[in-house]
């Protein structure tokens, strides 16, 4: 457990312990939500790392998560 201050734009920083216990990356994605007063922070798995190697490409896109975040919200089209 560890105490943390909110700063002046209500923005709180998850200390490098945490962070690397939790597996969350520098520029990833977390999903987070409140249980009650409880606030919950849930790192989201990379889609690049989850399929690496499942495809054969000559050169994917360098920003992978937002390329396929951005063609799953325009429905594959």
């Amino acid at each position: 457990m560890e105490t943390v201050k909110i700063d002046n734009k209500s923005r709180v920083v998850i200390p490098k312990s945490l962070r690397e216990r939790a597996k969350i990356k520098r520029g990833g994605y977390v999903k987070i939500w409140s249980k009650g007063k409880t606030i919950v922070i849930k790192p989201v798995e990379s889609i690049a790392d989850k399929y690496y190697g499942a495809f054969k490409i000559e050169k994917w896109p360098e920003n992978l998560d937002g390329f396929i975040i951005h063609v799953m919200r325009k429905g594959g089209r």
